[in-house]
C-alpha cells in the first residue's frame, strides 16, 4: 500500500478543499467521483469533496440564455441522449454527438471562461480534479484567472485519449493521468509537459473491486439456482443493459449444461423478465440494477460485455477474462479498449456478439481459458490508491501552511 495512504498520520489545520467535476452521460464519471470519496472516507484524509455537475450546469446556463445548447433546443439534454443511444445501440450516432459537443464547446468558450471564473472565486478550491472530458481547458483556464496555482488534474475515464481536445490539453499546466502506454504516448505527443503526465496502473475503480469476499463462492452459486461447478460467465451492459444481452441468451444456449450464466441487467426490470421466461435447459440468474457487481463478478469465472473502460477494468481486477467486441458501431474512444484486450491477451475480441459461440468455444477449452486467466492474473491494478496518493501528495507540498508541523 502506498505510503500516505497506508500511515495516515499526517494532521492538518484544516481539511483540504478538492472540487471534482463529473458529468451523467454514462456511468464512468460518477463511479470515478465516488471511488475517490470511498478512499478519502477509507483512510480518514483531511478532504472536503464537492462535485460540480457540468450536465447540470450547462442546462442551468442553456435556460437562462447564456450558452448555446442544441440539445436543449431539441428537448432533451446531451447526457440523456447519450444514454439513450447506449440503451438502444445507437452507437453510430456517436461520431455526430461528438462533433457537436465539440462545436458548442468553441462557441460557448468565452462564456464558460466568465462564468467559472466566478465559480471558482466563489468556491476557493484547493485542488480541482476533472473526471469529464471536453472542458478541461476552459476549466483550468478559468481557475488560474480565479485562483493562480491551484492544481488542475485531469483523470481520464477511458483508456485512451480521443483527440484533438478531448481528454489532454497541451496548453494548460495540468497533470495528465495516463492509464495506459497508449495514453502516455498520446500525451507526450500532443506535447504535454513530461513533469505533468503521470502514468497509472489502470483505471480508477472502487475500492471494493479490492475487498476480499467472505462467502464460499460453491454455495453461492447454488443460493442462486446455479451449478456449483459449472463453467459461469457474468454479461454486463452498463447501467440501462441492453438488449443484445436476450440474444446472447438465446445463442448460448447450445452450450446446454456446460455453461451458465448470470445478467446484470441494469435499470432494465423487462430485460430480467425476459431473460427469466427464455425457454431453455441452461442455468442462468438475472437480476435488475445492483451495487453488488464484485459479488457477482466472483460468483463467475469470466465476462462479456461491450468495450466500456469501467465495465473491462472491473471484471479484470476481479480477475475474469473477458470477451469483448470492436466494429463500426463501437464508439469511437472505446475501440482501443478492444485493441488493449488483444495486446494484454486478457480475453478475446469477436467483430460482433452474433459470433460470440466461437469465443465461448475457446474459453471451453481447459488449456486456452488457463492462459487468459494467467494474464489477467498478472495485471495489478491499483489506479485509485496511486491517485488518492497523488492528489495527498500535491496538496501537503502546495499548502505546507495547513500541515501541522510535529
Amino acid at each position: 500500500m502506498t505510503t500516505l495512504l497506508s500511515t495516515s498520520t499526517t494532521k492538518t489545520t484544516e481539511k483540504f478543499s478538492i472540487n471534482i467535476i463529473t458529468g451523467q452521460g454514462g456511468g464512468g464519471h460518477y463511479a470515478a467521483y465516488r471511488a475517490i470519496c470511498a478512499i478519502a472516507e477509507q483512510y480518514q484524509l483531511p478532504w472536503q469533496i464537492d462535485v460540480t455537475d457540468m450536465d447540470d450546469i450547462i442546462t442551468e446556463l442553456a435556460q437562462q440564455n447564456k450558452v448555446a445548447n442544441a440539445y436543449e433546443m431539441m428537448g432533451f439534454s446531451g447526457h440523456d441522449l447519450y444514454n439513450l443511444m447506449l440503451k438502444s445501440g445507437w452507437t453510430w450516432l456517436w461520431w455526430l454527438k461528438m462533433r457537436l459537443n465539440k462545436l458548442l464547446v468553441k462557441l460557448n468558450y468565452q462564456a464558460g471562461l466568465e462564468f467559472f471564473e466566478q465559480y471558482w472565486r466563489d468556491r476557493q478550491p484547493d485542488m480541482v480534479v476533472s473526471v469529464m472530458p471536453l472542458y478541461n481547458k476552459g476549466l483550468s483556464e478559468s481557475l488560474q484567472k480565479a485562483k493562480p496555482g491551484t492544481p488542475y488534474i485531469t483523470v481520464p475515464v477511458d483508456f485512451a485519449d480521443y483527440p484533438p481536445a478531448f481528454w489532454f490539453e497541451p496548453q494548460t499546466d495540468n497533470y495528465t493521468v495516463c492509464p495506459t502506454q497508449k495514453a502516455i504516448e498520446q500525451a507526450r505527443s500532443l506535447g504535454v509537459k513530461e513533469k505533468l503526465i503521470v502514468p497509472s496502473s489502470g483505471m480508477v475503480l472502487h475500492p471494493r473491486f479490492y475487498e476480499p469476499m467472505d462467502c464460499n463462492r460453491a454455495d453461492e452459486r447454488q443460493r442462486l439456482g446455479l451449478e456449483p461447478d459449472c463453467l459461469t460467465g457474468v454479461v454486463l451492459f452498463g447501467g440501462n443493459g441492453s438488449q443484445v444481452m436476450l440474444d446472447i441468451a438465446k445463442r448460448l444456449e447450445q452450450f446446454g449444461d456446460k455453461l451458465q450464466l448470470i445478467f446484470l441487467c441494469g435499470r432494465n426490470e423487462e430485460l430480467v423478465t425476459a431473460i427469466k421466461e427464455l425457454p431453455g435447459q441452461q442455468k442462468r440468474f438475472a437480476i435488475a440494477f445492483t451495487q453488488d457487481v464484485p459479488y457477482y463478478m466472483y460468483l463467475s469465472d469470466f465476462f462479456i460485455g461491450k468495450p466500456g473502460p469501467g465495465s473491462l477494468s472491473e471484471a479484470l481486477a476481479m480477475k475474469l477474462p473477458v470477451i469483448t467486441e470492436c466494429n463500426l458501431s463501437t464508439l469511437v474512444h472505446e475501440r482501443y479498449n478492444a485493441e488493449w484486450v488483444r495486446e494484454k491477451e486478457v480475453g478475446l475480441v469477436v467483430r460482433n456478439f452474433r459470433s460470440i459461440e466461437k469465443a465461448i468455444a475457446q474459453f471451453l477449452n481447459p488449456q486456452t481459458f488457463a492462459r487468459y486467466r494467467t494474464n489477467v492474473a498478472a495485471l495489478n491494478n491499483r489506479a485509485v490508491f496511486e491517485l488518492c496518493e497523488l492528489l495527498q501528495q500535491i496538496l501537503l507540498s502546495r499548502y505546507p501552511t495547513k500541515v501541522t508541523q510535529k
